[in-house]
């Protein structure tokens, strides 16, 4: 009896063993430490912008200090501003005013015919694709790179263009032709204009008729009839009005 008595007695339990570490992962809250439960987040930084004042006295935005890859005929390197210069220089050899830029651009063969030219100058696809990263109007499209430096328009998205154009199809076009216009709509604003070439009408139309050309003619006509189409549609993406 009166067992609970040797818990205190050295010789029948011992010397008090040592308290066992507490496992790896585990330490132990140190009282000195300031609370770290309510601090918020460091922000992200901000991308630093510089203004380029061109020929006609409006200024462009920019990303400032950017890595970019534009380059001299004779190979030395040039500034995002420097590159920007020279195009502003070269388009009116090219269209007139805004009106005709956006007539050109808005069918697939003059829109390729531009691009050809701009690429012959010096201003292909892969630097028209930098400077859309420095005025950061990567979720835009190619024209409003070209507005945007020729007339210092703001771009706008491909999904505020794709949502326009939308809405006209739902007014102009019936249900097959538009469900159609509607799975171009989404390789465009993806991808961007180059899923509007005239090039890319037959794998678009494999991607969603399969094989069967026969399905696809039931639904939207003779294949002029589908390049027709898939031409004329585009207007909608460039008019003035779209937002």
């Amino acid at each position: 009896m009166k067992a609970h008595h040797h818990f205190n007695d050295p010789e029948w339990d011992g010397e008090p063993l040592e308290p066992e570490p507490k496992a790896p992962g585990y330490p132990r809250p140190d009282p000195e430490a300031p609370d770290r439960v309510n601090e918020r987040p460091e922000p992200a930084p901000r991308r630093q912008r510089a203004k380029v004042r061109l020929a006609d006295g409006k200024e462009r935005n920019i990303q400032h200090m950017m890595c970019t890859s534009f380059w001299h005929p004779d190979g030395t390197p040039m500034s995002a501003a420097q590159f920007m210069e020279q195009l502003f220089g070269k388009l009116p050899e090219f269209f007139r005013d805004e009106d005709e830029l956006r007539a050109i651009w808005s069918a697939p063969d003059t829109r390729r015919r531009l691009l050809d030219g701009l690429s012959e100058h010096g201003f292909g696809g892969d630097q028209l694709s930098e400077m859309q990263r420095v005025i950061d109007a990567e979720k835009s499209d190619l024209f409003d790179v070209l507005a945007h430096v020729a007339y210092a328009m703001p771009p706008l998205t491909r999904d505020a263009r794709a949502d326009h154009a939308r809405a006209q199809i739902n007014l102009e076009f019936p249900e097959k032709q538009k469900a159609f216009l509607h799975f171009v709509l989404q390789h465009y604003v993806r991808v961007g204009v180059e899923e509007l070439d005239q090039d890319k009408l037959p794998p678009l139309l494999k991607l969603r008729y399969g094989n069967s050309i026969a399905d696809a003619v039931a639904e939207l006509g003779r294949p002029d009839e589908i390049g027709a189409l898939f031409a004329g549609f585009q207007r909608y993406l460039y008019e003035q009005d779209a937002v």
